[in-house]
């Protein structure tokens, strides 16, 4: 086998070498016993990375309009601090955001599907407030921050 194929290529990456090499991995969410596809089913980047920029929308929206009354320095601040109350009290009582809502997605306990602790849901909103957590996916696309407080993110 050449090099180049086992390395993979900055393109493809070193998965899809593997993959080609015979290499299984299963779906997203296997190891977690979740289903493939359909409710219940590992959310995908995109849908997640959109629910994301719905809520700092929303904060920024709030921080512009209730607490710097225009924009400056200090409202990306207020907007992180709005986020880390936002994400804390939606994600530890009905179990999302509102912009993960608009995207049809929920936040559950790994080992069951149900609804986070707020221990839980309080390790998850820090390190997703620092934001490199949430920038370290595994294999089945869950960041650091989902990985650390044992949560997964699925389609509702």
């Amino acid at each position: 086998m050449d090099n180049r194929q086992a390395i993979g290529s900055w393109l493809s990456g070193p998965r899809a070498a593997a993959e080609d090499a015979g290499v299984e991995f299963g779906y997203r969410g296997e190891q977690l016993g979740l289903p493939e596809e359909g409710p219940g089913s590992i959310a995908r980047p995109g849908r997640r990375i959109a629910a994301l920029v719905i809520d700092w929308a929303l904060c920024m929206l709030i921080a512009y309009g209730l607490f710097t009354h225009g924009y400056n320095q200090s409202t990306g601040n207020w907007a992180l601090g709005i986020f880390f109350v936002l994400a804390l009290l939606t994600v530890g009582t009905v179990g999302f955001t509102p912009g993960k809502r608009v995207m049809g997605l929920r936040v559950v306990a790994e080992n069951g599907g149900g609804r986070l602790g707020l221990g839980r849901v309080l390790v998850r909103t820090l390190l997703l407030c620092v934001a490199v957590p949430a920038l370290i996916w595994d294999r089945d696309g869950r960041g650091l921050h989902d990985r650390l407080s044992r949560a997964v993110q699925v389609r509702a």
